[in-house]
């Protein structure tokens, strides 16, 4: 098995618990199931959100989903001027058979502007 690392965003309408685990929820739903992870396959996540987020911890959704066992990090992005607002981004350390190009890096809800080289 490789380590791979796997890319993520999503955004949110207003900082309100209930729209960041909807949008956490869909997106760790997503990169499992575009890179054929099971959580057993996952070494560690970490998450931030930009400056605007501030009503929850991501990660508290991520174990809701049942990925308690998983060691989660939460942190804020560095506020750079202009920058995309309400954005929770991820970063999925995984053990995998895929190559680096083989990885599907996800990007939801207005997000895929941060990185459309790496957008699916």
């Amino acid at each position: 098995m490789k380590v791979r690392g796997v890319r993520g965003a999503t955004q949110i309408d207003r900082d309100e618990p209930a729209l960041m685990q909807v949008a956490v929820v869909e997106l760790m739903q997503e990169i499992l199931r575009a890179n054929s992870l099971e959580p057993s396959d996952l070494i560690s996540v970490i998450f931030t959100v930009t400056s605007d987020i501030s009503s929850d911890f991501p990660a508290a959704y991520a174990r809701s989903m049942g990925l308690g066992d998983v060691p989660l990090l939460c942190s804020t992005e560095i506020p750079v001027p202009g920058s995309l607002p309400r954005v929770i981004r991820v970063l999925v350390h995984c053990e995998t058979e895929r190559s680096q190009k083989q990885i599907a890096h996800i990007y939801q809800r207005g997000t895929a502007v941060l990185r459309k080289d790496l957008a699916q």
